[in-house]
């Protein structure tokens, strides 16, 4: 991901960062799995008197964590770990399912906005959005201290300033920023004005065909948000992929990507339009508005996927990468679902293929998008790497029914995953496990070897 890597993390050599985002995520679950164990065994322990889950992390006394003999990472451990990182990782992955489906039929009629409100409370609290004000406030910003607030979160009004910043879109300098966006959007309208708005007589035929996949495409991107339907913000979409696919020939345009431009469109226009989604009209838009909208968009479209674009070239060697590594994980973490889907003949790129090329926005409900994207952007280049790890969390998650399902009932389950009333505490502890497993295998990437 371009302009990304100021607050990365490698691989194979832990860092301050990196142990700072440990223990914020055990900070994040303490509440809801007090005392229980995760994969790899490692426990989470109080000084204190258990915290409220929905009372700030940020105020929450030192949680330690302690390790078993087999997680110090010797040679004599690595068999011993392995299994124990399989037995363990199903306990945890039980546990929490049982949480999640209480959880579940707590909030069943509870509006998505309310659940957002409620559970989704962390990035808001006084004390986090102190902080992030902090940063914010800086001549020049401190993009590793951003990532790292980002990482669990961010408030939804502060969300488009920072998401630019994360991307390298907007300058960390806060007296250059606005003089470099209005260039970025002024080019934006030229590129526009050079590929879009001219007739079909100056187009190659392949151009054309792009173009007409493009406007079929357009209509089917999240087909059940009503405010994507209009007509206004069809061709805004329209022109913002025709743009970039003209502009990046070695990929094009390839289906999946109109998905990844929504989370830019809902965020940016955030910035213009109050409340919730369902009350936003167009007419309070200007054009002015409508023109800077698209071209943040484009723009961080582009941003992303600079750092992914294997992903979307000839036969997507990238995302077929990312199928195969997740194999690997779940083979390592949990053996026999593993064994389960392959006694079955289930391809891993017969559900995963997608969940990759749309970047899981398929497989979540679409208010929960941007608080997954938060993370996304604050992992940078490391996104990837990150995105194999998550999707083995959300598989893991239906650990148990899987196991009593056959080939066509998995295929229909995972193309369907029954996640339309989950709620942030699902979503975070999906990110929540996904880091733990990270943080276990990036010290010992032979594990995932073939």
């Amino acid at each position: 991901m371009s302009g990304g890597g100021e607050g990365d993390t490698g691989r194979g050599n832990p860092s301050p960062n990196l142990e700072w985002r440990f223990n914020q995520t055990l900070r994040n679950v303490q509440g809801l799995l007090q005392g229980r164990s995760f994969p790899g065994k490692v426990l989470l322990t109080r000084k204190s008197e258990p915290l409220n889950v929905h009372d700030s992390p940020v105020h929450s006394k030192e949680i330690t964590r302690s390790y078993s003999e087999n997680d110090r990472g010797d040679a004599h451990a690595c068999s011993s770990h392995e299994a124990e990182v399989q037995s363990s990782g199903r306990t945890a992955i039980n546990m929490n399912l049982q949480k999640t489906n209480i959880s579940t039929s707590n909030n069943a009629n509870t509006p998505p906005d309310a659940k957002g409100s409620v559970s989704g409370a962390r990035a808001t609290d006084s004390a986090r959005v102190a902080k992030f004000t902090k940063e914010l406030s800086r001549p020049a910003v401190i993009l590793e201290k951003l990532r790292e607030l980002s990482w669990s979160g961010i408030p939804p009004y502060m969300r488009p300033n920072i998401w630019r910043l994360l991307l390298g879109y907007a300058s960390p300098n806060t007296d250059r920023r606005e003089g470099i966006l209005a260039r970025k959007r002024l080019e934006y309208v030229d590129c526009v004005s050079q590929y879009y708005d001219i007739p079909d007589s100056e187009r190659s035929d392949d151009e054309i065909n792009m173009l007409r996949q493009i406007a079929v495409d357009c209509p089917r991107t999240v087909p059940d948000v009503t405010f994507f339907q209009h007509a206004q913000i069809q061709k805004s979409l329209e022109r913002i992929l025709y743009t970039w696919a003209i502009r990046h020939p070695a990929s094009g345009y390839v289906q999946g990507i109109n998905d990844l431009v929504t989370p830019f469109l809902m965020v940016f226009l955030s910035e213009h339009l109050n409340g919730s989604m369902e009350n936003w009209s167009i007419s309070d838009l200007s054009p002015q508005m409508i023109s800077n909208i698209e071209a943040d968009c484009y723009w961080c479209l582009s941003k992303l996927l600079d750092g992914m674009q294997d992903h979307y070239t000839f036969a997507q060697p990238g995302i077929q990468r990312l199928v195969f590594r997740l194999r690997e994980l779940v083979r390592r973490i949990d053996e026999p679902v593993s064994r389960h889907m392959e006694k079955h003949g289930l391809e891993f790129l017969q559900f995963a293929f997608r969940w990759f090329n749309c970047l899981l926005i398929r497989e979540i409900p679409f208010h929960l998008v941007t608080r997954l994207w938060d993370t996304y952007l604050a992992e940078g280049d490391s996104l990837p790497d990150f995105l194999v790890y998550i999707s083995a969390s959300l598989l893991l998650t239906w650990s148990d029914k899987l196991l009593k399902l056959d080939f066509q009932e998995m295929v229909m389950f995972l193309q369907h995953l029954p996640t339309l009333d989950w709620t942030h505490q699902e979503l975070e502890m999906v990110l929540s496990r996904a880091f733990m497993w990270y943080t276990m295998f990036s010290s010992s990437p032979s594990h995932l070897a073939s």
